[in-house]
């Protein structure tokens, strides 16, 4: 099976396509438990991605198809006084599932990582997704230790 990466052009109308899509099938999946983007939030969200200094969208490409993303972001660690990055979005297309492209998009991941000098990556995983923390362990993510809680205030 043939795959390559590509990050996200914002100009290219089947990119913003192909991430809207994959977006609200993730956001219907059981793991993303949100109701599907709005047209109008498909739109912001473009704009959102395609403005912030740090976002990028990197797509997973089997036989010219767009079937999974990783939306992330790079970021600063005061205490390492290097860049990380943080994985906040990782989805592979349901029909695709189970054929270790989630491997190869992780591994190209920290690839970029590595090239970039980054310190660290990080990501927020659902404590009932034992798939995807079987992925991340795998690749060494493991707990924070001190054990760290994700916390949040919506607004």
């Amino acid at each position: 099976m043939k795959t390559s990466f590509e990050q996200c052009d914002f100009e290219n109308p089947a990119h913003l396509v192909a991430l809207a899509d994959l977006l609200n099938q993730y956001m219907l999946d059981p793991m993303g438990d949100a109701p599907p983007l709005n047209k109008l939030q498909q739109l912001r969200l473009v704009d959102g991605l395609a403005n912030h200094p740090s976002a990028f969208v990197l797509f997973l490409i089997v036989e010219d198809e767009i079937v999974g993303l990783a939306t992330c972001f790079k970021l600063f660690s005061t205490f390492n006084v290097k860049p990380y990055l943080n994985i906040h979005d990782f989805f592979i297309h349901h029909n695709y599932r189970g054929k270790g492209l989630a491997k190869r998009l992780m591994a190209e991941l920290i690839s970029i990582s590595t090239e970039e000098k980054y310190c660290k990556l990080t990501l927020e995983v659902r404590e009932d997704n034992d798939v995807a923390q079987k992925l991340y362990k795998s690749f060494g993510f493991e707990e924070c230790s001190p054990k760290m809680h994700f916390w949040t205030k919506k607004i």
